[in-house]
């Protein structure tokens, strides 16, 4: 009798395991509930009579902002002050990470026109055998000029571009911490230049 329950034990098990020989199956799956893959909804940019203007797309009701876009803080939004003045500080905590992240997006937006040494000597500028390509020359980050232009004059010329159009606006394709943190940047690219032994501290100096 025990023998006979392994038996049939072992024919039941390999039954049921040839059932999973994971093969392919070209129908397709059950849906028990498919009121999720035909639900009436509306596309974007599609009519609907149920309003006077006819748009399925709304927009924020008047008066009102969407959760996380007050933007209260004028300093890191705008680059100004409460009096309306461009900041000559930073709106933001200068570490080792912000500086990399800085320079990872230089690198990507900046260094064609500007150089990665901040020089204005990007492969546009300088390249097709040192001719350029036609473009208004990039300035220097190093030249006095640009070195007591305030912080939060970097933040407008990134986010708006230049009075002139030499430089578009970045403000679609770099978020605005990632603008501080250029601009971090370019100041380590700045002190690069001009920094001096005494602007170390005794603990930064090697012994």
């Amino acid at each position: 009798m025990t023998k006979q329950l392994f038996i049939y034990t072992f024919l039941f098990v390999a039954v049921a395991l040839s059932g999973c020989r994971g093969s392919l199956k070209g129908q397709s799956p059950i849906h028990l509930n498919p009121n999720m893959d035909h639900q009436e909804k509306f596309e974007a940019q599609e009519k609907n009579t149920m309003f006077a203007d006819e748009r399925a797309m709304r927009p924020p009701v008047p008066g009102t902002v969407a959760r996380g876009f007050l933007r209260e803080d004028t300093r890191f939004y705008q680059g100004i002050d409460e009096a309306g003045e461009l900041i000559t500080d930073m709106p933001v905590p200068v570490t080792r990470d912000l500086l990399e992240r800085g320079q990872e997006r230089y690198e990507i937006y900046c260094t064609v026109c500007h150089g990665s040494a901040g020089d204005g000597k990007g492969v546009i500028m300088v390249g097709n055998g040192g001719k350029g390509y036609g473009y208004i020359p990039a300035p220097d980050y190093h030249a006095e000029r640009l070195i007591e232009l305030s912080n939060g004059h970097y933040y407008e010329i990134i986010s708006n571009g230049t009075p002139t159009g030499t430089m578009p606006g970045y403000a679609q394709q770099i978020p605005v911490a990632d603008r501080w943190a250029i601009i971090a940047y370019i100041r380590a690219l700045q002190l690069s230049r001009t920094a001096s032994g005494d602007d170390l501290s005794a603990s930064q100096i090697p012994q």
